[in-house]
């Protein structure tokens, strides 16, 4: 089931004058197609982002808990730049989403993993889709495959723009009540462009938090 059709509505009018903030000195803009993750919303099962293979599952340095079950496979098939700040920015931008299905998998929005790799319009975001899952009582099953990453600076340093592809062709819904996978044909619906507007934490050496989400549906580029 899709991520753009999830039960949300009132909150998201709240987060989209956040998402659409300019992020501290550095040149953000999205392109006028893309949108805000989250927007469009209705009534199914969410398709969302998520983590890598060959990422920690059982917690990190920042010293809290990514881990997930072993059918939520996360996959990110990404290069790292040879630029540190943006390969740090790179890797806690795929942290949060792992922390997103963290929340999804222990049912809370309230997840420290959650805070520590968010902030702004990105902790808005994060919440907004834990609590989509909660709600349709649901958890996620399968491989969501993230590929195509590009990494942009912004003039001061202090944010980077984490832009990738997303394939949930093979990552599904699941009823926790019944077990029931709820399982779709394949679809251009399957394929969404992210930009993540990643900024650095001040007080801690390497840590950088979602700060901006902006996703295009049915992305051309990455099919």
């Amino acid at each position: 089931m899709k991520r753009h059709s999830l039960p949300v509505a009132a909150a998201l009018a709240a987060s989209a004058a956040l998402l659409l903030t300019a992020c501290g000195g550095g040149d953000d803009k999205s392109s006028d197609n893309d949108k805000i993750a989250g927007a469009d919303q209705g009534s199914e099962t969410p398709k969302e982002s998520a983590a890598s293979s060959g990422a920690p599952t059982e917690g990190n340095s920042d010293g809290v808990d990514l881990s997930l079950p072993k059918n939520m496979n996360l996959v990110f098939d990404w290069d790292k730049p040879t630029d540190k700040n943006e390969a740090a920015a790179m890797d806690d931008a795929a942290n949060f989403f792992r922390a997103i299905y963290h929340g999804v998998d222990k049912r809370t929005t309230k997840d420290p993993a959650v805070t520590a790799y968010s902030a702004d319009g990105g902790m808005k975001y994060a919440k907004t889709q834990i609590e989509a899952w909660i709600e349709g009582g649901w958890t996620a099953t399968g491989t969501l495959r993230h590929y195509d990453v590009s990494t942009r600076s912004s003039d001061n340093g202090t944010s980077v723009e984490v832009a990738f592809c997303a394939d949930s062709s093979k990552f599904f819904g699941k009823e926790i009540k019944t077990g029931k996978v709820l399982t779709t044909e394949p679809s251009a619906e399957d394929f969404d462009h992210y930009k993540i507007i990643m900024i650095k934490y001040p007080t801690t050496d390497g840590l950088w938090q979602a700060s901006k989400v902006f996703v295009e549906t049915k992305a051309a580029q990455c099919q």
